[in-house]
């Protein structure tokens, strides 16, 4: 099957834009870690359109129309991504396609990864899969596009032509992607102030224009790829504390001016980056892996060499700097910001009055055996798991049977697994063979009273962990007590007599997971594969009172029921065959947030509560 055709750039400084008076559909992307264009939500579409149209040379803050993109900024002048936490930076582009396309349809095709959450493929990919359902093909390879992967329309399934292994997919309608006519006016350069010339003094302007600043500096040094200056003199006089760094390799030609540590490296993935993972844009920065094309690597600075000079040294006049006295959270500019700017500033050759970088407090300070006590009203210290604590069912049909109720008259509608009509057979007919299980059966779930064919069914638990549970496609309830997949290791958890940002009169639990490496067993991805476990032990932190302590204990049937991590990919090296979080939030920052996952965060753990419930672990089902 011929690939379909792909969107048509015309880059004008950065801005693609279609041809004059043809109509097309707007899909705005960001580039992944392994150098693939990964496409923005529709929503997230329209509102960088909606910010387009109002000012070309703005910046356009994703968490407006989307939570999960709460650190994400996109520069339209640089056309880059910046994560305002840790300071990555990424390509985006605008690409365009045909409104009878997916997109311009608002058609999703999107596959089950390990933890059971839905990724959306790559648009190319969505509209190659998309125009062979349209053509009614029965199944289409990927192999065109350079993925040796085989689509099986009547089974709504994804077949790696290698391993054989199948994960099922599905096709789901969503707000369609803007389109646009014409094209876009020619974007101009950033404006330094008012009409005399001067830059804005107010805090905000200062920090948008130095971060603008360093961007296009970064960019200009790029393209120059001019072999590296030979470091400045440094001058006499500097202040106590203040550098003179040695331009990096990394931006030839530009002398890098910095205060202590003002550029701190890019911390690894924040545990249980999800399914956000899939969808949250850059969220590890790419891990330990080469740099991406086009894409600035600043945690791999060249060598450096420190003398006492003055931090304001050789300041280009016009250039504004940005005073940040105090990272503590005191200062005019929010740390995170601040951070992120004095990477960029730096790493530019732009000056940066800094005192201090935030780094985040990861752990407590050293604890006594003495002082750790047990949890109170939570039994023991230690969980372990074995390889194997699962409980198996029967077979499939019984399985089946007992959550599902015969429907004698099914009405005319899809079932959504195979996306046959109810009225019908079921698509896996002749796929599957099941005595006492024709392909016409349907039936009805008990709680949520969803309909399928009975025969999808089986054929769903039989590709699935197969543990005597069962859970709804549509709606995720769970019929029966879920279990994962969760390597063999240890959970220890006790009290530590220090407090939590925003628990001051309230001791901390800490929790500590240890999983050795081993080889997989046959409900992972590659049965008798080995598989590597990085970062152990993880440390994580609870506040000890009253909701604290009921979280804890339902962590502790999650770690029993192997639901606190997987075997699969990670999101932020690209590392298969490893031990990744499942899909419930941990907080791993003991002192400060700066990554997201620490403390003060007044909602986390009503949070991890409701991610705890949609696994099927909760008090009451406890209590079932």
């Amino acid at each position: 099957m011929s690939r379909p055709g792909q969107g048509v750039m015309m880059p004008v400084n950065g801005l693609g834009f279609p041809p004059q008076n043809v109509a097309r559909v707007v899909v705005w992307e960001w580039l992944n870690e392994h150098s693939r264009w990964r496409p923005y939500t529709a929503t997230v579409c329209h509102h960088i359109e909606n910010v387009l149209k109002e000012d070309a040379r703005g910046s356009v803050v994703l968490g407006q129309v989307d939570t999960q993109l709460v650190p994400y900024i996109i520069d339209l002048q640089s056309m880059h991504q910046f994560r305002q936490d840790t300071g990555t930076m990424r390509p985006v582009r605008r690409n365009f396609y045909d409104p009878s396309s997916a997109p311009g349809k608002g058609i999703v095709w999107e596959w089950e990864n390990d933890g059971g959450a839905w990724t959306a493929y790559d648009m190319d990919i969505c509209i190659t899969i998309q125009n062979a359902y349209e053509k009614q093909h029965p199944w289409l390879d990927l192999s065109s596009l350079g993925f040796c992967y085989l689509i099986y329309f009547n089974s709504m399934s994804q077949m790696n032509r290698q391993t054989r292994r199948r994960r099922r997919l599905r096709r789901r309608l969503d707000l369609a992607y803007p389109l646009t006519v014409g094209s876009i006016p020619k974007s101009q350069s950033w404006p330094v102030g008012a009409s005399s010339g001067q830059p804005c003094s107010c805090q905000q302007c200062l920090l948008v224009n130095s971060t603008r600043a360093a961007s296009n500096a970064i960019l200009a040094s790029q393209r120059r790829k001019a072999p590296p200056a030979a470091p400045p003199p440094p001058p006499p006089g500097g202040p106590p504390g203040a550098l003179a760094v040695r331009p990096s390799a990394t931006f030839a030609g530009a002398a890098l001016w910095a205060a202590p540590a003002a550029g701190p490296a890019e911390p690894a993935q924040p545990p249980g980056a999800s399914p956000r993972s899939p969808s949250a844009p850059g969220g590890g920065g790419g891990g330990g892996g080469a740099p991406t094309p086009g894409q600035n690597n600043l945690n791999r600075p060249g060598p450096q060499r420190a003398t006492g000079v003055s931090a304001r040294a050789s300041i280009p006049p016009g250039v504004p700097a940005l005073p940040v006295k105090n990272l503590n959270g005191t200062g005019p500019v929010p740390p995170a910001l601040a951070g992120m700017t004095g990477i960029l500033l730096c790493a530019a050759g732009l000056p940066v009055c800094l005192t201090r970088a935030p780094k985040p407090i990861l752990h407590p300070p050293p604890v006594s055996k003495s002082d750790v006590k047990p949890v109170p009203g939570v039994p023991g210290v230690c969980r372990k798991t074995k390889k194997k604590h699962l409980k198996k069912s029967k077979n499939p049909e019984d399985v089946v049977r007992r959550y599902m109720q015969k429907v004698k008259n099914p009405p005319d509608e899809d079932c959504t697994i195979c996306m046959e009509r109810l009225v019908t057979a079921s698509g896996y007919e002749g796929v599957l063979r099941h005595k006492g299980v024709r392909p016409e059966l349907v039936g009805r779930l008990g709680r949520c009273g969803h309909m399928y064919h009975l025969l999808c069914l089986v054929a769903m638990y039989s590709n699935g962990n197969k543990d005597g549970s069962l859970q709804c496609p549509t709606c995720k309830a769970i019929y029966g007590e879920k279990t994962g997949t969760q390597p063999p290791g240890k959970m220890q958890f006790h009290l530590i007599p220090h407090s939590l940002p925003g628990f001051a009169d309230t001791q901390t639990i800490r929790i500590v997971y240890d999983i050795p490496t081993g080889i997989q067993g046959p409900e992972h991805p590659n049965p008798g594969k080995k598989f590597t476990a990085r970062g152990f032990p993880r440390h994580c932190y609870l506040p000890n009172n009253e909701k604290g302590r009921k979280v804890l204990r339902l962590l502790i049937t999650a770690w029993e029921r192997r639901l606190i991590f997987t075997i699969g990919t990670s999101n932020t090296t690209g590392e298969s065959d490893t031990v990744v979080w499942n899909e419930i939030h941990h907080k791993t920052e003991f002192g400060s947030n700066l990554t997201g996952h620490g403390y003060p965060d007044a909602s986390y753990l009503d949070n991890v509560l409701a991610e705890l419930t949609a696994q099927g672990v909760s008090e009451a089902a406890a209590k079932a």
